[in-house]
């Protein structure tokens, strides 16, 4: 995998040139938009997050985990799903899921599929030409699991991205291709999509269902599109890692920074649901994803009377919480904290 390079980047700098760092992706996604809002959110709290273009999911998985200085991530949950699947032999990335915890679960995102109208469901893309997306992005992740889950394997597999995709299927190129964001998505918007030609495919495996949230995309949210689809969804979330603040001075700054940036998403979230991204009105902040653990960082931001530093330059810090707390446990005081905070 291309990204196991990255292990040489794990040594971490000094506390004294510490920054905050948060990988989203493409530069029109929604993944760069909300995290431009939570920087705009820590900004206005004299907290400065430098929000970082990646590839996707992957990048940002084992970005949190390898490079220096860098707290946050924006993934889907299923990452955790791929990497067992397809890279448990592997020892890097093995000790990159080690210390991988969750800040907060964001909005849900649908699982596209566009394809010919000849082609009626999942299974007949068995033989077919058919783009995952690009490498390390979300959609190659969720769909390689998705086609491996449903035993499903196209003749060819294309690695593009939707928009090359979308035009790759207009000239039949190819036969279907996957992109996976909230609905509605601003690519089957287009006027150039023939509903005689091709239509969004159901998704409806039952072991799919077991591993994704069975959801559906309404008739008319795109104009192609005159009936509800049945499709699965996976949850965005925003990752980070359990630093210790007892190790050293770089996992106490660290920590540090995580609480700070949780404390500021708990804190204005109404404001972030208000003027962010439209997506920020769909996230439920007590909806944990399965198999994801909250950070004890993240709960040290979210005690209750913990001040800023921008609040109280002097006052200490919370972010005391010792790594090796069983994760149901924090999980609990998690969603405890945030209903106080934001209500349930």
């Amino acid at each position: 995998m291309a990204l196991l390079g990255m292990a040489g980047l794990a040594a971490p700098l000094g506390a004294q040139t510490l920054e905050r760092n948060i990988l989203t992706g493409g530069p029109t996604g929604t993944y760069i938009q909300m995290g431009r809002d939570i920087a705009d959110a820590a900004a206005s709290c004299g907290i400065t997050l430098n929000v970082r273009e990646s590839a996707g999911s992957l990048e940002n998985f084992l970005g949190v985990r390898m490079r220096p200085q860098t707290q946050f991530g924006i993934v889907q949950s299923d990452v955790l799903e791929y990497l067992d699947t397809f890279a448990a032999e592997e020892s890097d990335l093995a000790r990159a899921v080690a210390g991988v915890r969750i800040a907060f679960p964001l909005h849900d995102e649908e699982v596209h599929v566009l394809a010919r109208r000849d082609i009626g469901s999942l299974r007949d893309l068995a033989d077919r030409r058919v783009s995952i997306g690009v490498e390390d992005s979300g959609t190659f992740l969720t769909a390689s699991l998705v086609l491996d889950l449903a035993q499903v394997v196209p003749g060819t597999r294309v690695l593009e991205s939707a928009d090359t995709s979308l035009q790759l299927l207009l000239d039949d190129r190819i036969d279907a291709f996957f992109y996976v964001a909230g609905a509605p998505a601003a690519i089957f918007g287009s006027p150039r999509i023939d509903p005689a030609r091709f239509h969004l495919l159901p998704i409806t495996d039952p072991t799919l269902q077991a591993v994704y949230r069975p959801t559906s995309i309404a008739a008319g949210t795109y104009p192609f599109q005159a009936d509800a689809v049945d499709v699965v969804a996976v949850k965005a979330v925003l990752m980070t890692y359990e630093f210790n603040p007892r190790r050293n001075a770089y996992h106490r700054e660290s920590c540090r920074a995580v609480a700070d940036i949780a404390q500021v998403i708990s804190t204005r979230f109404q404001a972030l649901q208000e003027s962010g991204h439209p997506k920020w009105r769909q996230v439920d902040l007590s909806d944990l994803p399965p198999g994801w653990d909250v950070a004890g960082c993240v709960l040290a931001g979210l005690t209750p009377g913990r001040a800023l530093r921008c609040d109280d330059p002097g006052a200490p810090t919370s972010a005391t919480v010792p790594p090796g707390t069983a994760e149901s446990e924090a999980n609990r005081a998690y969603r405890r904290r945030i209903c106080e905070a934001v209500g349930c």
